[in-house]
């Protein structure tokens, strides 16, 4: 019987914040998708394992360095906390386009490396958010993709949903809605 803890990777940027700015370039400026990081704590409840997967290219760009991501993410686990909830790792690729690295989303990279450190099976893993290139990178890595109908997917329904999706895609409305369909379909069982 396995028992090592279940993993789920969420993108960050319109999954738990709200992504009305091309970057967030102060901790002043991340704010919670509202019920997010409720719907977090929820997950962390049920037994699962939380790691967040960014682009974060606006530090390749120079338009914040890593302190400011660091205060940007210190801001982040401080507010799960207060709503008892936590984010187990943050993993970012900080390139560029032009840098033609392997973990800028829609590239596995990210994903095999969160996957990987956690002793994972990636076909076990759930991985949810709010843009096709977060899905194609899940997709590549092999794990689950889940599509969230919020930020920059928001004007999308079940009916109408944006090309280049995988196959296979599952599609919520979102985050709350994600962890209500894992939770009603799992068996508590691990993903490794």
């Amino acid at each position: 019987m396995n028992t090592q803890t279940p993993l789920v990777i969420l993108d960050r940027d319109g999954t738990l914040n709200v992504d009305d700015q091309a970057f967030i370039t102060s901790a002043d400026a991340w704010s919670p998708v509202p019920g997010a990081l409720e719907a977090v704590a929820k997950l962390n409840e049920a037994g699962w394992r939380v790691v967040v997967a960014s682009n974060q290219s606006g530090l390749g760009r120079g338009l914040f360095d890593m302190a400011t991501l660091n205060e940007v993410h210190a801001k982040m686990h401080k507010m799960l906390a207060a709503v008892g909830a936590r984010v187990d790792a943050v993993f970012f690729c900080p390139h560029t386009l032009d840098d033609n690295c392997d973990c800028r989303k829609p590239l596995p990279g990210l994903i095999t490396r969160i996957v990987e450190r956690f002793a994972a099976t990636p076909a076990k893993v759930p991985v949810a958010g709010n843009t096709v290139r977060h899905m194609q990178a899940a997709h590549a890595a092999g794990a689950q993709p889940h599509l969230l109908l919020v930020g920059k997917c928001a004007q999308y329904t079940t009916q109408h949903l944006p090309e280049g999706l995988p196959a296979g895609t599952q599609v919520h409305v979102d985050l709350h809605a994600f962890v209500d369909y894992l939770l009603a379909n799992s068996s508590g069982g691990a993903n490794a």
